[in-house]
């Protein structure tokens, strides 16, 4: 990079290269990386004097846009400030990847064990023993199935440790047999029983919180296991149900609130009708019941698969 020049182009010359440098970072930039491209502290000073960059923190400075600054560059602050190994982990690091319809509190940095830990408002950071490989090309992140993981265990709930779990595999960020083959190898974990079977059970089909929620429900009355997914082949292709009992014939539907708009309950009564007419018994349970009268539905399905068991024996 040739030098930069003095007098009066100078400043317009700085402004040129931070806006380069900082075009892929949200115009965050990092002090060294100024400094790298021959900016100066004192470059610095003048320009933000004069309004044109803005100071975020000991280390980062934004070149581009206003303050206060949110989305994707608060990210990037939060990353550059908190030094060259940082990367986003945990919930932070699944917005980052696309995840959506989760609010977090705080933003969720790793940095290795060692490396100095700056305390910034809004940020919690973290040092784990092996942060894992880095995902470049954007905000530094750790893989998804490591982030999934660690948000899990950072989770202010197991009901949102559950949450989370099922949103990253539901919204595809990251595909349950490499999620099975990260937690295989963790060897510590806060919630290890709870995760170690909301992952085996996301592995085996159930991917949201309604269908956990029933596999543990049938657990705790002692009913065989279910086949989650189940395929059925109907007139217009194939048909997935949410739980089905096969060697009895009973299937269990969990109806998420999108189920009571028009398209889906014409969907949803045209396909329980061909399941039925082959035969089948099918119960309905509406996800909101299985907040308020769990119980009194299971009742149903016990009954059921005690009904359906003595007449196919």
């Amino acid at each position: 990079m040739p030098p930069l020049p003095t007098g009066r182009g100078r400043r317009t010359a700085c402004h040129a290269i931070a806006l380069e440098l900082a075009a892929d970072q949200c115009g965050v930039i990092t002090r060294a990386q100024l400094g790298a491209a021959g900016i100066t502290r004192h470059d610095v000073r003048n320009a933000v004097a004069a309004g044109r960059w803005h100071l975020l923190g000991r280390e980062t400075v934004l070149v581009d846009g206003s303050v206060p600054i949110s989305g994707d560059a608060q990210l990037w602050w939060a990353v550059l400030e908190s030094g060259s190994s940082a990367a986003l982990d945990g919930v932070t690091a699944l917005i980052a990847a696309g995840m959506t319809g989760f609010t977090p509190v705080g933003l969720h940095i790793s940095v290795p064990r060692g490396a100095p830990r700056r305390p910034l408002d809004g940020t919690i950071t973290h040092q784990p023993r092996d942060i894992g490989p880095i995902i470049g090309g954007g905000i530094p992140r750790v893989q998804p199935e490591t982030a999934s993981i660690r948000a899990a265990q950072w989770a202010v709930s197991d009901r949102q440790a559950a949450l989370i779990l099922c949103m990253a595999v539901q919204q595809r960020l990251v595909a349950t047999k490499r999620l099975l083959k990260r937690w295989e190898n963790v060897q510590r974990a806060v919630r290890r029983a709870l995760i170690d079977q909301v992952i085996r059970d996301l592995v085996d089909g159930a991917h949201s919180l309604g269908e956990l929620d029933f596999a543990a429900a049938c657990r705790a009355r002692g009913l065989p296991e279910p086949t989650r997914q189940a395929v059925r082949t109907g007139p217009d292709g194939r048909v997935y149900l949410d739980v089905a009992w096969e060697d009895i014939g009973l299937v269990v539907e969990i109806d998420g609130s999108h189920h009571a708009l028009v398209e889906h309950s014409l969907g949803d009564a045209f396909r329980q009708n061909e399941v039925v007419l082959n035969g089948e018994t099918v119960l309905r349970i509406p996800l909101v019941a299985m907040r308020v009268r769990m119980e009194e539905f299971m009742d149903q399905v016990e009954r059921a698969h005690q009904n359906l068991t003595r007449g196919a024996a």
